[in-house]
């Protein structure tokens, strides 16, 4: 019976890691030993950056808050405390929304937690 080496299916794995690999600098899209490497490590950041990112919107929402809360007069924590005392269910990517684009609203809103806190 004859040996198969399976360059076929080598040649196929190959073409698919350059593929993914395309657009990287210098040897990582050419040779495709530092482009496997470079590619396994790109998906990695991928899938570490996807989790990341939610924390990252969270810490930007929670800081326009802060801010906008202070212009009035509370702390962040204060003022989130004031709005679940008056049973206001806002989560707070509409929060730091309203804190940006409609300051009025953001002000009603923390005059309702002022009134649920004293």
């Amino acid at each position: 019976m004859a040996r198969v080496k399976g360059g076929f299916v080598t040649r196929r794995r190959h073409k698919k890691v350059l593929k993914l690999a395309k657009g990287y600098f210098g040897s990582k899209h050419r040779l495709f030993k530092t482009a496997n490497q470079q590619v396994m490590k790109s998906q990695l950041y991928a899938y570490r950056d996807r989790r990341r990112k939610k924390r990252d919107f969270r810490r930007l929402w929670v800081t326009r808050i802060n801010a906008a809360a202070r212009l009035n007069g509370l702390s962040y924590s204060k003022f989130m405390h004031g709005l679940k005392l008056a049973g206001v269910d806002v989560n707070r990517k509409i929060l730091a929304e309203l804190a940006v684009s409609d300051a009025k609203a953001f002000a009603d809103l923390a005059d309702t937690a002022k009134q649920k806190i004293n």
